[in-house]
């Protein structure tokens, strides 16, 4: 018998550079008077950018800027930030979480370096409940209430609406013993009780899906899976954003998403610009939809000006190709708008901040839903023994809800919400400025104005990253 000797490829080869030349991140506080620089320097892999930038916006860290390069291999970029009030980083804990954080590319994150009291996650062992079906008023009272009722405790919930579908994220344990749900039979039972209360109110053939997903291994980013949940409902055929086309694009004082794309025929990039509203976490969806996409991004300018924020990507397919066929860049370009207006919720927001217990979720809801208000985003989770997070309200046909109405249903629910806050058109909280008193923001513009970025096609990052090199150390060889 023929002995075939079959060549041994160690599993961890693929992280080889990584351990040659482990990523360099810099806190730069000295270089800028109002903000911080955030420099990483590391091996290039798909996805790199989008986990620096989860790291910065789970700390709710304001992204003013960015230069990003990943040609040859290595990843480089230059983060401006601040927090929620326009001040430097300078908390030490913070900044040693953030350098550990970006470092983390295998293994996580020491508990040492995690910061107390700021993001709120589900737990590794939850069994997650992903939900897409049309956007009706009580949803997501009914969903709730259904699964107190099936003994399941909710430790984390997020929803958005886009248009008229709804995507939601539940992660549940089990209320009655602890720990996690992992019977077979009650979770199909599960399964079976929520399909019944998404099916109630559509039509035969219209779209909608519940996954239950058991604890292995963790769970992909929740905001991150909303995007795919929703791209997979396909609710950007919906998006009727701007092309970019014409001068109506970049026409003053338009407030609408706009998306250009070109091709760089010398270098094999598409070029694409998007201009929009600026908002908290504008970045990390725009990169999320290109990531998910499988587009990889070797240079970018990304920058907000006033209220608007201009961003710049040159990309290609992860395979390499850059297809020029006008059906795939029309699909790029609605999957882009539709990623950025996702997160844009209307109405009131209200902050919860309640002892946490089973069914609090539900009794919330149910006040909502009984006094005729709609919910258009949902974003709770628990910390230690605490409820906290935010519900944007509005009336039942979706549009702006009377604030003294809402103040009598918060005296109604008791304690639980703490502030009321009146929810921008296009931003669910403040601007990227977030926060700032308006003399603050404006004079930050004018100091800042000269030495902002101009976008245009092309020149402007090849000019941008080669002042950019000089930043950072040399790169090993």
């Amino acid at each position: 018998m023929e002995i075939i000797y079959r060549p041994y490829i160690d599993p961890e080869f693929e992280f080889l550079i990584e351990r040659i030349y482990p990523p360099w991140v810099c806190i730069d506080n000295d270089s800028y008077k109002d903000c911080t620089l955030v420099k990483v320097d590391s091996a290039n892999k798909h996805g790199i950018l989008l986990e620096m930038v989860q790291v910065l916006t789970d700390l709710d860290l304001v992204i003013s800027k960015s230069y990003i390069s990943s040609d040859g291999g290595w990843f480089m970029d230059v983060f401006h930030v601040t927090d929620q009030l326009g001040n430097k980083i300078t908390d030490e804990s913070l900044i040693l979480y953030i350098q550990q954080a970006l470092c983390a590319s295998r293994g996580g994150i020491s508990k040492e370096a995690r910061p107390p009291g700021r993001n709120v996650t589900p737990g590794l062992k939850d069994l997650a409940v992903e939900m897409t079906s049309k956007d009706r008023p009580g949803l997501v009272s009914e969903i709730s209430a259904v699964l107190v009722e099936l003994g399941c405790n909710i430790t984390t919930a997020v929803a958005w609406t886009h248009g008229t579908r709804a995507a939601s994220i539940f992660y549940v344990e089990d209320g009655l013993e602890g720990g996690p749900i992992t019977d077979p039979i009650r979770l199909a039972h599960v399964q079976e009780q929520l399909e019944n209360v998404v099916k109630a109110h559509h039509e035969e053939g219209e779209k909608r899906s519940v996954r239950l997903t058991t604890p292995a291994g963790g769970h992909t980013h929740k905001e991150r899976r909303l995007h795919q949940l929703m791209y997979a409902d396909e609710d950007y055929e919906s998006c009727r954003g701007c092309d970019g086309s014409g001068s109506s694009a970049h026409k003053k004082g338009c407030d609408r998403t706009h998306v250009n794309i070109e091709s760089c025929k010398e270098k094999g990039y598409w070029i694409v610009n998007v201009r929009s509203r600026d908002r908290p976490k504008l970045l990390f969806d725009t990169v999320c939809a290109l990531t998910d996409l499988q587009y990889v991004v070797f240079h970018a300018v990304v920058a907000s000006r006033g209220t608007l924020a201009d961003q710049e990507y040159f990309v290609r397919h992860k395979d390499g190709y850059t297809s020029n066929t006008e059906s795939e860049r029309h699909k790029l370009t609605l999957c882009l708008v539709a990623a950025i207006e996702r997160r844009i919720s209307q109405g009131l927001r209200l902050d919860l901040c309640a002892k946490n217990r089973m069914g609090l979720l539900s009794d919330i809801t149910r006040v909502f839903r009984e006094n005729g208000l709609s919910m258009s985003r949902i974003e709770i989770g628990t910390r230690g023994e605490r409820a906290v997070g935010s519900i944007y309200v509005t009336d039942a046909s979706g549009d702006e809800v009377n604030p003294n109405a809402v103040e009598l249903v918060t005296k109604e629910i008791g304690e639980s919400i703490i502030a009321v806050h009146k929810s921008h058109k296009w931003a669910p909280q403040a601007s990227s400025s977030s926060r700032t008193s308006h003399k603050i923001h404006n004079r930050r513009i004018e100091e800042e104005e000269e030495d902002r970025p101009r976008f245009s096609l092309g020149s402007l990052v090849w000019s941008h990253l080669e002042r950019l090199s000089s930043t950072f150390g040399a790169i090993k060889s």
